[in-house]
């Protein structure tokens, strides 16, 4: 018998901008992460009305608020536990060999899915004010089992 798939919406480098195409890309999602430079607890409410949030500190997160943000968190779903850093700082960690299967992070605002060493690495990009000529991204992971499936999700703004 095949395993409910469950559906894991992440987000990062929003900066204090939070895009109404953000949230209904993310829509139906068990659990959100976002990997840090959030720009304030505001930018977490349309969140947390969507599914609980984990979330790590980025490194413009630097006002009182941001500074009570873990730099670093993890999340254990079913088998497997994800690790979940902005990016900005070298985690000192060997992922493999702790038995993370999923890492997420942000930082650079390039989205990108990749495996490595049977580790799933994902950036979702920035979902806030853009930049450069980069869109706005966040990214959606399934698990199904032992299964791992992520996507990009270029936002219309």
């Amino acid at each position: 018998m095949a395993s409910v798939p469950l559906h894991i919406g992440i987000i990062s480098d929003t900066h204090g901008l939070i895009r109404p195409a953000a949230v209904e890309a993310l829509r139906g999602v068990a659990l959100i992460l976002h990997a840090g430079d959030v720009g304030g607890d505001r930018i977490l409410d349309p969140l947390r009305a969507i599914a609980p949030v984990k979330v790590v500190r980025g490194n413009t997160d630097t006002d009182p608020w941001g500074r009570r943000l873990p730099l670093f968190e993890t999340a254990s779903i079913g088998p497997d536990t994800i690790y979940m850093h902005h990016g900005h700082l070298e985690p000192g960690i060997d992922f493999h060999a702790a038995g993370f299967k999923v890492v997420v992070s942000g930082h650079t605002h390039i989205p990108h899915i990749e495996w490595r060493r049977n580790i799933l690495h994902i950036n979702p990009g920035s979902a806030g004010h853009r930049r450069s000529a980069l869109p706005a991204t966040v990214a959606r992971l399934t698990l199904t089992g032992h299964a791992h499936d992520a996507h990009i999700i270029e936002l219309d703004c």
